[in-house]
């Protein structure tokens, strides 16, 4: 028995737009980490790229649940002794709320050639407004 492999056209390829207001930052994060792999289509297939091109507006009104707006921390190390930094998310959100769902989404997807394949087909922005009108994305209702 032979192994089917499905032919990923890539002319095919649709564009979503997700509203990020109000919806759960990890809920939001699983949802287009499944679009971006393909899981929402008959041809998915671990290995191969066959998915759409996301794009999340209004980044800074996600929503994350709990105490995580004071009380989860993300850490960066410099090397050297005494240089771990640690940041809120509210820091993150106030800098670079594109980031929040950037990084969760990055931790959804294959962490290999894949994986870095599908993060060049998400696009994050904060505010309503985007630059790929010309694609004609489709609207997409965030999970809750």
């Amino acid at each position: 028995m032979k192994t089917y492999l499905p032919k990923v056209n890539l002319d095919q390829r649709k564009w979503h737009v997700i509203d990020a207001e109000g919806a759960v930052l990890g809920r939001l994060a699983a949802q287009v980490a499944d679009i971006l792999r393909g899981k929402n289509k008959p041809v998915y297939t671990p290995h191969l790229d066959a998915g759409d091109f996301v794009v999340v507006i209004n980044a800074e009104k996600v929503v994350v649940t709990g105490k995580k707006e004071t009380g989860k921390l993300f850490m960066t190390y410099s090397g050297w002794k005494g240089g771990e930094k640690f940041t809120s998310v509210a820091q993150i959100r106030a800098r670079h709320p594109e980031k929040l769902i950037t990084h969760a989404v990055r931790g959804m997807v294959p962490k290999n050639r894949l994986g870095r394949v599908l993060m060049t087909k998400l696009k994050v922005y904060k505010g309503n407004q985007h630059p790929h009108a010309a694609q004609q994305p489709a609207p997409l209702k965030a999970a809750t």
